[in-house]
């Protein structure tokens, strides 16, 4: 144990709080350390001030990370817990991803305020979502809806609901299962037919790429199917230049010796997608998934990207 706390650098949402938590509880079992050995800093960051806006509009994922990404670099703060779909595909030089913890479920969930499933919502229902990819994803199903922008954090977004302001929403199924409050699904979407976001139901842990000791004293945190998998939808991303402008859904997961990996890319009405599916040995997994990107580009062609960027 050190004489100084390890500082924690997080979000102030419940569910940011309660991830910071649980590495923490983990670092605590992995070392024998007391609570007081750790110290949970709460960051403001862009994202979370700015709630009338589409991340698309004002700045992206980076919006959640810039601020504890400088903390991080100027040593307020030892490591920082992020949701890894949060992540932009590019960190910081002087900074590393080093550590992914146990994935939860990957699934997303839709919340009915007077139904239960998307298909029993009536014709022209209004949903409130914040993603491009479950708005994309959406339109597919259902291109009779009416989607509006819909931002805050799990609690203000099921007020939302509560008040009528939507007819339903649509949260990740790990974020409500971390909050204890898996009860207020009223649907699981099948990730078969409705993939989620590149990262989601992980988290990860972002360090000083200098700092060996606090590398060392996160390592035993680290899962390694979760790690690989996430290195894998990540490169994805990275060959779309994935960002939340963009409707992108990922899933790589370990299957026996192999990985199975699932790409898809999306057109923000819905109108078209494609799709790639790959099934690898686990050392292939993260450049398989780079080529199904590459191939899916390929596919699509330029004028599928155009409204993307325009």
């Amino acid at each position: 144990m050190t004489s100084t706390p390890l500082r924690i650098g997080t979000r102030g949402s419940r569910l940011a709080l309660a991830q910071a938590h649980e590495v923490r509880a983990r670092l605590m079992a992995a070392h024998g350390w007391p609570e007081e050995a750790f110290e949970v800093v709460v960051i403001s960051t862009a994202g979370d001030r700015i709630q009338d806006r589409a991340l698309s509009e004002v700045g992206g994922k980076g919006l959640f990370t810039k601020e504890i990404q400088e903390a991080l670099l100027d040593g307020r703060i030892d490591i920082a817990v992020h949701s890894a779909k949060d992540m932009a595909t590019a960190v910081p030089d002087a900074l590393m991803l080093s550590a992914f913890l146990p994935r939860e479920d990957v699934r997303d969930t839709f919340i009915g305020r007077r139904v239960r499933g998307i298909m029993d919502l009536p014709h022209g229902a209004r949903v409130g979502s914040a993603s491009l990819r479950r708005q994309a994803l959406l339109k597919r199903l259902r291109p009779d809806l009416d989607l509006v922008i819909f931002r805050g954090n799990v609690q203000t977004r099921l007020a939302k609901l509560a008040e009528g302001e939507v007819e339903g929403t649509l949260l990740a199924l790990a974020g409500l299962n971390r909050l204890d409050a898996a009860g207020v699904a009223t649907e699981i979407l099948d990730p078969e037919h409705f993939p989620p976001a590149p990262g989601q139901g992980a988290i990860c842990i972002e360090q000083r790429r200098a700092d060996e000791r606090t590398a060392g004293l996160v390592a035993p945190l680290d899962h390694a199917d979760t790690h690989l998998a996430l290195l894998a939808e990540r490169a994805f991303l990275a060959v779309l230049d994935g960002s939340c402008r963009t409707p992108i859904a990922a899933l790589a997961r370990a299957d026996g010796p192999r990985f199975r990996f699932h790409g898809m890319i999306l057109t923000p009405d819905g109108v078209r997608c494609h799709e790639a599916r790959e099934e690898t040995e686990r050392s292939a997994v993260v450049e398989a998934a780079a080529e199904a990107a590459r191939r899916l580009v390929r596919q699509a062609g330029s004028e599928f990207f155009a409204g993307w960027f325009g």
